[in-house]
């Protein structure tokens, strides 16, 4: 029987129980040598144009108030208790909301050298009115929450489609292969509607699929070794793993869900060494926690994972998103039954830790290679749901972005005089994803993905950049 001579992959698989091969393919993939499949988190250099490096998403679930928050409708005080003409009925989602004008109960006022009109609910965020870009005419496609939370943060009404942060690390990898590329935290009160769906990976690769931290404690649940085992013992059976994956993976080149889970198994290990340290807060000045609110008990919880955000981001983490209101109604930004009490509950709690995070990126040189979004799944109606409460709006509201490359202190589009419907410039979500990623570097008709025999994208068949919002 004539013996074939060893390829040099296979000498390197045997030589020292196949540690050389391990080290080979670690080598070759970090250098970007190696099949993409080998590494899917890999770090992909972006487009001439990219403006950012990471996005933090700043996620007010439940609908927040545009016409109490940003977007001043003077015109509301003057049609108070009045039917306002461009009421729609098919467009409430509630049967006790009315088509009579409820003007705000807080006063607006310019701030900055931009003179950009912001809320008095927002007293530390209006000092940084000149850093934020306020694109007042969004307009979605549903007005209820769980289509239009998967319509944000996927392109489509339906679940099980890959989240924009899935799309993102896709397209780019990330910086930093100890640390998950995409990283999602939800509030204290509980998580959004749809769960999970909000930031899957859907048919792309798993290794893209968003991974929730906690903000006290154990950062990733499960992350901590077992009790009993040590260090050398846990390296020991993930190598004996690895060995073994490979050595099926020689022979089935194409079985991507097993490269993926390799993958997974070593990320898995290296996030037990930094995991913790990066979201280790305490490390961090009394000032920088006093600038974030974390001194506070109002504002502390999200003050804690706005820090953890800017840690990540300059750790290299690529997508962070944070999620502020959980649970039903008033505690998130879904203000049926009372506008005052909801927004006296949750602007406070984001107030001041938004601001610092946005003057924590700026000092440290990162605001510029950071682009923040803040915004919800739609707005709420400028009219009367019972006696005080909004009813959902998807017709009109108000997202605005920061930092990483956008300008600073303008506003983009309009809102009707009453606050309703987007009239100037009307952005749709898929318009707001092709910006982002036009930021980022990458073209939102180039960014594909073949499934079920045809090249999908994060905007389907539309979006437009935003060409006049770009630095």
């Amino acid at each position: 029987m004539t013996h074939l001579p060893l390829t040099r992959r296979e000498m390197l698989d045997v030589t020292g129980i196949g540690f050389g091969g391990l080290a080979m393919r670690s080598l070759l993939a970090e250098d970007g040598l190696l099949a993409a499949s080998a590494n899917p988190l890999a770090s992909v250099p972006a487009g001439v144009l990219a403006r950012a490096k990471s996005v933090i998403f700043l996620f007010a679930y439940g609908g927040p108030s545009h016409v109490d928050l940003f977007d001043y409708k003077p015109a509301l005080r003057k049609w108070e208790n009045k039917p306002i003409p461009v009421f729609d009925r098919k467009d409430a989602f509630n049967k006790t909301t009315h088509a009579t004008a409820m003007p705000s109960p807080w006063s607006f006022h310019r701030h900055g050298e931009s003179g950009l009109y912001v809320s008095e609910l927002f007293p530390e965020l209006s000092g940084c009115a000149d850093e934020l870009c306020m694109v007042h005419s969004m307009h979605c496609e549903s007005n209820n929450h769980a289509p239009a939370l998967f319509h944000m943060n996927t392109g489509f009404l339906l679940p099980g489609r890959p989240s924009m942060g899935s799309w993102v690390t896709y397209g780019l990898g990330s910086d930093n292969q100890s640390l998950p590329a995409f990283v999602v935290m939800w509030d204290y009160r509980g998580g959004p509607i749809g769960g999970a769906q909000n930031w899957t990976s859907g048919f792309l690769p798993a290794a893209f699929q968003g991974t929730p931290f906690r903000s006290k404690g154990e950062p990733i649940i499960n992350l901590d070794r077992p009790p009993g085992l040590s260090g050398e013992s846990q390296r020991a059976r993930l190598n004996l793993i690895q060995r073994l994956n490979r050595r099926h993976l020689d022979q089935r080149p194409a079985a991507a869900d097993l490269e993926a889970r390799i993958a997974s198994y070593e990320l898995a290990y290296r996030m037990q060494m930094s995991a913790p340290e990066a979201v280790a807060i305490e490390g961090e000045t009394r000032e920088t926690q006093r600038l974030y609110g974390i001194d506070q008990p109002i504002s502390s919880y999200f003050g804690r994972q706005c820090l953890m955000a800017r840690r990540l981001v300059e750790r290299g983490v690529r997508f962070v998103q944070l999620y502020s209101g959980g649970g039903d109604q008033q505690l998130s930004w879904d203000a049926h039954s009372g506008i005052r009490e909801n927004l006296e509950q949750h602007c406070p709690e984001i107030d001041r830790p938004v601001a610092g995070l946005i003057k924590d990126l700026k000092r440290r040189g990162l605001l510029d290679e950071t682009l923040i979004v803040w915004g919800g799944e739609f707005g709420r109606m400028p009219t009367h749901q019972g006696t005080a409460g909004r009813d959902h709006n998807p017709r009109g509201f108000t997202v605005w972005l920061a930092g990483g490359g956008v300008k600073g202190g303008i506003t983009y589009g309009t809102t009707d005089d009453f606050g309703y419907a987007a009239q100037e410039n009307p952005v749709s979500i898929p318009d707001l994803h092709a910006t982002c990623l036009h930021l980022l570097g990458l073209d939102h008709e180039a960014l594909t993905y073949h499934h079920r025999g045809r090249d999908m994208r994060l905007t389907d068949v539309s979006g437009r950049v935003i060409d006049d919002i770009l630095a």
